[in-house]
């Protein structure tokens, strides 16, 4: 198969640049503690300066691989599949979802929200960024919504993004790792007077594992 073959088949979302993929327990958010298939997609550019894997930003960095191997890959370990990034709303995600949805896998995205959204999900968990804010679809469909806190103003932020979700969407504050210890009492406090709010943690780098 030539390059420009390839490159057809991941525009379409038949390849995808693959990054790593592994079998792990959920570390963030509403489904912490939960064994799962992580499907770490390559290609963002977003770019957040704190980012913890941004070999995860060029895509030509990672190998296209063919969407059925990595269906067959990733159901050898889980029937619960996790695809987050990089950004993986920057390709197709219908056909990774279709053919996972097939063989009966529960399927979740962490995202930016930044693209439009594609791909059919059981559980939709949405981390906005500042820098490139989300489709308005997505507020629309996110089950949960998950804000990093590096500093204070992290909170306003919060707050507006926090204002568009759908009302059954459930709030997280999140401390970036490298700055948790400065914020983690500040985001205690902040749920403790906003009870709406819930504290994540990223507990699979307590657990040392990926």
């Amino acid at each position: 198969m030539n390059e420009n073959e390839v490159n057809e088949l991941v525009e379409r979302g038949e390849m995808l640049p693959l990054m790593e993929e592994f079998y792990t327990i959920q570390g963030e958010g509403f489904h912490k503690g939960t064994a799962a298939y992580f499907i770490r997609v390559g290609g963002c550019d977003v770019g957040c300066h704190w980012c913890d894997v941004k070999e995860s930003w060029n895509p030509k960095l990672h190998p296209p691989t063919a969407v059925d191997t990595i269906v067959e890959n990733a159901l050898k370990s889980s029937k619960t599949i996790v695809v987050t990034g990089g950004e993986p709303l920057t390709w197709n995600m219908e056909p990774l979802t279709s053919a996972l949805k097939s063989k009966g896998a529960k399927i979740h995205i962490e995202t930016s929200g930044a693209y439009p959204l594609s791909g059919t999900w059981d559980w939709i968990c949405l981390s906005p960024k500042k820098i490139k804010l989300p489709t308005e679809e997505i507020y629309e469909k996110a089950h949960e919504l998950k804000v990093i806190i590096f500093n204070k103003h992290d909170f306003i932020f919060a707050e507006e993004q926090a204002a568009k979700v759908n009302s059954n969407c459930i709030l997280y504050l999140q401390p970036e790792w490298s700055n948790r210890e400065k914020m983690m009492p500040l985001i205690v406090e902040y749920v403790m007077n906003n009870p709406q709010w819930k504290v994540s943690l990223q507990t699979h780098k307590y657990l040392n594992i990926p």
